[in-house]
């Protein structure tokens, strides 16, 4: 069973980070804060900060690290979320082209905006709801 677990652990976290590095998600930080030299130092960041809350995951420490941890935690996780869904969306070019098929035009910023904070706001409902 451990062997399978880590092994299984192993298969994800490659196909995540295939994913990141595919998207060209931290080239495009670096390039987007204009620090190019220190790309090793986002990827070395996300490396270390998967391997850390996976920890806390699997040992259900996260009551201990206090709420406000949780809640950068949180805050953070949402932001590079976002940043990960918009790069996808952007290299599939799926937006302009969802947009273009059914002849919308205008208000497409106001659309994502109300699927973002309909998005938050059902997260929100989800994890606050006792379970």
């Amino acid at each position: 069973m451990i062997l399978i677990g880590i092994s299984a652990g192993f298969l994800v976290a490659g196909g995540l980070f295939t994913v990141l590095f595919t998207v060209g998600l931290i080239p495009r930080f670096a390039g987007k804060t204009r620090t190019g030299s220190h790309v090793k130092i986002y990827e070395t960041a996300v490396i270390l900060g998967s391997i850390f809350w996976n920890l806390v995951s699997i040992y259900d420490i996260s009551l201990s690290l206090g709420w406000l941890l949780l809640g950068l935690y949180g805050f953070f996780s949402g932001i590079f979320v976002g940043c990960l869904a918009l790069a996808i969306a952007e290299m599939l070019n799926g937006l302009p082209i969802f947009a273009r098929r059914i002849n919308f035009r205008r208000g497409l910023g106001i659309a994502i905006l109300f699927l973002a904070i309909g998005k938050g706001i059902g997260n929100l409902i989800y994890f606050y709801k006792p379970h």
